[in-house]
């Protein structure tokens, strides 16, 4: 019985490296009834198997003796591997306030929470570049309904605020996310990639939640609360509003380039609002300047003309 239990591990862990690295849809545990494998029907040829990764597997098993659809497996294997695994991940879900009964994809938001300093092929990453536009959107729909008045160029830079790593990393802390973020010691030692390393897990979690729904409706009931607060702190003190980073959005995706600022000192009154001028360039051709009492607000007052300036074309 012992050496029975030996040889199920073994292959849950080879099932679990399976649903980890590939796009098997799994959501639920297998009950131990659908389990009755003994090991004397393992060796049986690998065709009769089909999971692309079980190939030249030790464990090959016909569809006949093993009929449970992939969607069963990946729940099974953290479970197996994993105990206490998906009780984190619910406790961490009823945190955002939604329900663990909710139609999530566990196996997604286990990988959300997995740091690549801990699997090289199983981690966040992929569902970090989805939750970078996820993110985006949810801030997007947010600011179009509660400031309709706004201009294009407002939107764009409250929202490259809402966005940057630093809130986002904010806003993951208050959740305590980094008690369930499976890393390295050696990168959880690493203080100066906290932020990162926050942010990217939230992003990649927002991206669990909106595959699980195909919609926001997993994100924006918690979300909205904190993009909301800090977009009218944003608004009220302008200076906040990061033109810069709007316009380098903007010129990327338009002009495929980044633009370029020149700053001189034009006054000469300490503090005055014209002390310094900023004038910024996209290939080569001056677009806009402004004026500031510093060089930051020079070039955010250029940037801020700038992007004016190209979204009305």
């Amino acid at each position: 019985m012992r050496a029975a239990s030996c040889t199920r591990e073994a292959y849950a862990r080879q099932i679990a490296s399976c649903y980890r690295d590939s796009a098997i849809d799994f959501q639920f545990p297998i009950p131990n009834s659908q389990f009755p494998i003994p090991n004397s029907q393992f060796p049986i040829p690998n065709s009769q198997f089909p999971i692309p990764c079980l190939a030249n597997s030790q464990f090959p098993i016909p569809n006949s003796q093993f009929p449970i659809p992939n969607s069963l497996f990946g729940q099974f294997a953290m479970n197996m591997l994993y105990p206490g695994r998906q009780k984190q991940l619910e406790t961490l879900i009823e945190k955002l306030g939604l329900s663990k009964d909710a139609s999530i994809k566990w196996h997604l938001v286990d990988l959300a929470l997995t740091h690549a300093s801990a699997s090289a092929k199983a981690n966040y990453e992929q569902l970090e570049f989805v939750g970078d536009a996820v993110v985006r959107l949810a801030a997007s729909e947010l600011l179009f309904e509660i400031y309709p008045d706004c201009t294009v160029g407002e939107f764009a830079a409250i929202r490259s605020i809402l966005v940057s790593d630093r809130i986002l990393a904010k806003i993951a802390a208050s959740y305590g996310f980094d008690r369930y973020l499976i890393v390295s010691s050696s990168a959880a030692a690493d203080k100066t990639g906290a932020v990162p390393r926050l942010a990217d897990s939230l992003e990649a979690l927002l991206a669990a939640l909106y595959l699980s729904a195909q919609t926001l409706e997993l994100i924006r009931p918690w979300l909205d609360g904190h993009f909301q607060r800090l977009a009218a702190e944003i608004r009220s003190d302008p200076a906040r509003q990061n033109y810069k980073a709007a316009l380098q959005e903007l010129t990327q995706g338009k002009y495929k380039t980044l633009p370029k600022y020149t700053v001189e000192e034009t006054g000469t009154v300490q503090g005055g609002e014209d002390r310094f001028t900023a004038k910024v360039s996209i290939q080569g051709e001056l677009v806009a300047e402004g004026k500031g009492r510093s060089i930051k607000a020079a070039e955010q007052a250029a940037a801020r003309s700038a992007f004016n300036k190209l979204v009305s074309y």
